[in-house]
């Protein structure tokens, strides 16, 4: 089937929005000549008039009226192509993105809504997990992207660096009462909390000190998430190493103590993790402005 041309079908809806060819012919610049030659064809092309024609008036065949809303409709999208394809908008895209428990819910949730705002064409998923278990699930492509703070060495992975995260060492008020920690020897009077027996939290004390060997503790406890070591630290089970933006308002009220203060701990950025590979870096690079933007909380 010949299709009709969008200028015969603007030919057509212009004599029907009239009803009188050479008003429409004028609407659309062509002779009365050249409009009526458009006509024809398209009369030609559906097999039967579109127009009953006397003398004195011009009025649409029962085919010409159900034709009509069509060929409007046809315009129409025609018209939104060309828009489209003169000022597209960016294509949806659906993204999952990893992060730790914690800073999910304390930094990334709150900013969903806002993101939706700032880039409506990005859906964004989360998966809440460990880092290793993050980077693992980057490596085997169930996550797109992930923000850790974790450290990696396979060169398949790049990354946007995000905010600076640093780090307390702290216990308790009520804890120190009982036995105090001034010295790296005090250690063993006290429990460590950490995330698991890599002890990747203390090592940014350790680490500074001459490793984590200078410290013997009475005991140590894994407890898999930062949000546990807190709790725990707060009632007085131990001491940890914990992100500042996570202990920043109990360090203020009094509730936590900082141990340890002439030591330097070290410092970590966030970093929005990606495979090399991935195409779509670029939206990367934006999704990272937008975090951001917005302060560790």
């Amino acid at each position: 089937m010949l299709l009709p041309s969008l200028e015969n079908l603007a030919c057509f809806e212009a004599a029907a929005r009239t009803l009188n060819f050479r008003t429409a012919a004028r609407a659309v610049a062509l002779s009365p000549a050249a409009f009526g030659q458009r006509i024809k064809q398209i009369e030609e092309q559906v097999g039967a008039p579109l127009f009953e024609r006397t003398t004195r008036r011009v009025q649409l065949t029962p085919l010409g009226l159900a034709m009509l809303p069509r060929a409007r409709q046809c315009l129409a999208i025609a018209e939104d192509c060309l828009r489209t394809a003169m000022s597209p908008a960016p294509a949806p895209v659906e993204l999952t993105l990893g992060t730790r428990f914690e800073l999910g819910m304390s930094w990334i949730v709150p900013q969903l809504g806002k993101l939706t705002r700032r880039r409506p064409e990005l859906t964004l998923h989360l998966y809440f997990g460990a880092s290793d278990d993050l980077l693992r699930r980057l490596h085997d492509r169930s996550v797109d992207c992930a923000v850790t703070s974790a450290r990696w060495s396979a060169a398949s992975l790049a990354a946007e660096t995000l905010h600076e995260e640093r780090y307390a060492f702290v216990a308790s008020p009520r804890l120190l009462q009982r036995e105090e920690f001034t010295r790296p020897e005090h250690a063993s009077r006290h429990c460590l909390l950490d995330i698991d027996a890599t002890m990747p939290l203390f090592r940014y004390l350790a680490d500074q000190m001459g490793g984590v060997g200078r410290f013997a503790f009475a005991r140590h406890r894994w407890v898999g998430l930062g949000a546990a070591m807190k709790t725990l630290v707060l009632a007085g089970e131990g001491v940890a190493v914990l992100p500042l933006h996570m202990v920043a308002a109990e360090l203020r009220a009094g509730k936590l103590k900082r141990l340890l203060r002439s030591a330097v701990l070290a410092r970590d950025h966030f970093r929005l993790v990606y495979r090399r590979d991935d195409p779509r870096s670029a939206l990367y690079a934006k999704l990272a402005e937008s975090l951001r933007a917005a302060p560790i909380q």
